[in-house]
């Protein structure tokens, strides 16, 4: 399945917010469809058939909740700290095995 990037994901979800929140489906038949169209398409964004569906799956991928996502880590754990000399050890050789 294809997925939505991010930004239109949060741009879909905004335009969803903003037209419920403006009251679109009690409005005129521009702004009902217009919220329509925008549902539609968050369905679609996310694979899901209801709206509802829709915004969990749409919230999900943009908060950073997909395990190979490492976005929810701050930059300082993403870039390992150098290894201390004292911690860098030779590895030990094997001891030779006696000829029989």
């Amino acid at each position: 399945m294809l997925m939505a990037h991010p930004a239109v994901l949060k741009d879909l979800i905004a335009q969803y917010e903003a037209l419920t929140l403006l009251r679109a489906e009690e409005s005129t038949a521009q702004a009902r469809q217009r919220l329509a169209d925008v549902s539609y398409t968050l369905c679609v964004a996310t694979g899901t058939r209801d709206i509802d569906m829709a915004l969990i799956a749409a919230r999900h991928r943009l908060s950073g909740a997909r395990p190979e996502d490492d976005s929810l880590l701050q930059p300082s754990v993403l870039q390992a700290p150098a290894p201390q000399a004292s911690t860098l050890r030779a590895p030990v050789p094997a001891e030779p095995t006696p000829a029989v």
